[in-house]
């Protein structure tokens, strides 16, 4: 059960794979929560209403038990403590190591080089067109997902990255996986990798975290009716 009786507001942009991990977070743990969001293409999350809030002018920020939290990590850890089950991290100081060690390699090792501000740098001081963009973006997904698939090791014929259920591992791996098909990274040299993220794609609570399921997300355009 929440400690306190209001809900939380997740501060979020439906393509940040920062916050992605938060809302995975959040829906595997069965709390409610109400969003908040802020355009970054647009460069909202830059602007003094917004930086007043959070003053990193970074997405996520989760505003919870009078708190507002920043960084996707510490939000999740927040979490974690606050409402220890159902656990995102598995019972054991070496395993939960384990754990962390994983999501940090995709939260400090592959997201700072492949972010949208660092996107955003290539081309204006470098003049990176598309192509380029794509292949710096594909570049570091083969060297985090090639270290993390190495890492993972024998699967004993766990479903999920650390066993029977996921946790903090997939709520970091699963945007990042997101992002790579996106931008055209090949998967099938990682077939533990490719096969946790089907194992989540069936879950509900990952469906309901996906970028395309966000209120801000742009919706399909109608398709007219036949003459």
């Amino acid at each position: 059960m929440a400690e306190s009786a209001s809900i939380p507001v997740l501060h979020s942009y439906w393509r940040s794979s920062a916050a992605y991990r938060v809302r995975i977070a959040l829906a595997l743990k069965g709390q409610p929560y109400r969003s908040v969001t802020w355009q970054m293409a647009q460069g909202e999350h830059l602007q003094p209403a917004y930086r007043r809030l959070a003053p990193f002018g970074l997405v996520p920020m989760l505003d919870i038990d009078g708190l507002r939290l920043q960084q996707s990590l510490a939000i999740i850890e927040y979490l974690e403590e606050r409402n220890p089950e159902p656990a995102l991290l598995p019972p054991g100081r070496a395993a939960r190591a384990r754990a962390r060690a994983l999501a940090q390699l995709i939260a400090c090792e592959v997201h700072p080089l492949n972010n949208l501000r660092a996107l955003k740098r290539l081309r204006a001081q470098f003049g990176a067109d598309d192509e380029q963009v794509g292949e710096w973006y594909r570049h570091w997904c083969h060297e985090a997902f090639s270290a993390f698939e190495a890492a993972l090791g024998d699967d004993d014929g766990a479903p999920y990255a650390l066993g029977a259920a996921p946790g903090i591992v997939e709520c970091f791996l699963i945007p990042q996986v997101y992002n790579a098909r996106r931008y055209g990274a090949d998967l099938a040299p990682y077939a533990r990798i490719d096969a946790i993220a089907r194992a989540c794609a069936a879950l509900p609570a990952f469906q309901a975290a996906s970028p395309e399921n966000q209120p801000d997300a742009p919706q399909p355009a109608p398709v007219a009716s036949p003459a």
